[in-house]
């Protein structure tokens, strides 16, 4: 039994980390689509500020997690810049289908906390305008064509600013942090980084290090207020996530803007539209948010069995 909850657990991890690893959809969202956003958040919240005996049985947890997460992005992160640059626009056509055919599952799955209180439902209009706001205001300018090689005391504080934001994106069941990391320029050099990296090519770590500080302050600072969010806002915090999930269509669209060449020079691509845009992945896409939400179902019936 121990074994088989071990082998659940890190598929659960597994799955986070293909969504963190590409813009489009967060880990926060797939965890929320297959059932364990609560334990996931929970779980974070008791290890910072839990007993001893919950703060090890949430160590445990997340260790099993953590351990199907680093498979999953380090097998993306092997085969990712390469297909990500190549094929960019059936790729958006991909994420967008992840987040149009994820926001009904939340929907469905907040049915209930979302009747109560309707009238929350203008911080779908905050979620969805801040996302917008913040891609509007950032593509297009220098921060598209971040170099991580020779990085300057600047490039350290803004590697380390970045990750903080990126990941509490990922914990948001709502914009991808990947996406965050488009738009600020940082996505494919990072990802790169780690890629080198891999390959034991070490010039990358100290940057790498401080973008893993950054990404350690920024859950530090993040899951206690999603918690307590949820926990006496629910509504309203669902709604949000709803309008940033809406909000996210736009920095995907706009992702083939942000890609750069060898020499870190835009390759002035245009962004995802009808001629471009590849119905065929936009369903794949779909797919891959249904199966996750059957396997999250059928999880969730035989915990319920137990």
């Amino acid at each position: 039994m121990k074994i088989k909850q071990l082998i659940i657990t890190m598929i659960d991890g597994f799955c986070m980390a293909l969504a963190d690893s590409v813009p489009g959809v967060s880990g926060g969202t797939v965890a929320f689509l297959m059932g364990f956003y609560d334990n996931f958040i929970g779980s974070l919240n008791a290890l910072l500020t839990g007993n001893m005996q919950e703060k090890k049985k949430a160590l445990i947890y997340l260790l099993k997690l953590g351990a199907g997460w680093a498979i999953g992005f380090i097998a993306s992160v092997l085969v990712l810049t390469a297909v990500f640059e190549k094929h960019i626009y059936q790729i958006s056509s991909l994420f967008i289908g992840f987040i149009l055919f994820a926001i009904p599952v939340v929907i469905y799955e907040e049915r209930a906390c979302l009747k109560e209180k309707l009238w929350t439902m203008f911080m779908i209009l905050l979620g969805a305008g801040g996302v917008f706001a913040l891609t509007y205001f950032t593509t297009g300018t220098e921060s598209t064509a971040v170099s991580l090689e020779n990085a300057t005391v600047g490039t350290y504080f803004y590697v380390f600013i970045c990750g903080a934001i990126a990941i509490c994106a990922m914990v948001l069941p709502g914009i991808s942090g990947s996406t965050l990391l488009l738009v600020f320029g940082l996505y494919i050099p990072v990802i790169s980084a780690i890629k080198e990296t891999l390959h034991l090519n070490l010039q990358y770590v100290p940057i790498l290090c401080t973008f893993g500080i950054g990404i350690i302050v920024g859950i530090v600072s993040i899951v206690r207020l999603i918690r307590t969010a949820l926990e006496k806002w629910r509504s309203a915090t669902v709604f949000f996530i709803i309008g940033m999930m809406l909000g996210s269509f736009y920095p995907v669209i706009m992702g083939a803007t942000t890609l750069t060449d060898e020499n870190k020079q835009p390759l002035g691509l245009e962004p995802l539209s009808f001629s471009t845009f590849s119905f065929v992945f936009f369903v794949i896409g779909g797919v891959i948010i249904i199966g996750m939400q059957c396997m999250g179902m059928m999880k969730s019936a035989k915990e319920s069995q137990t």
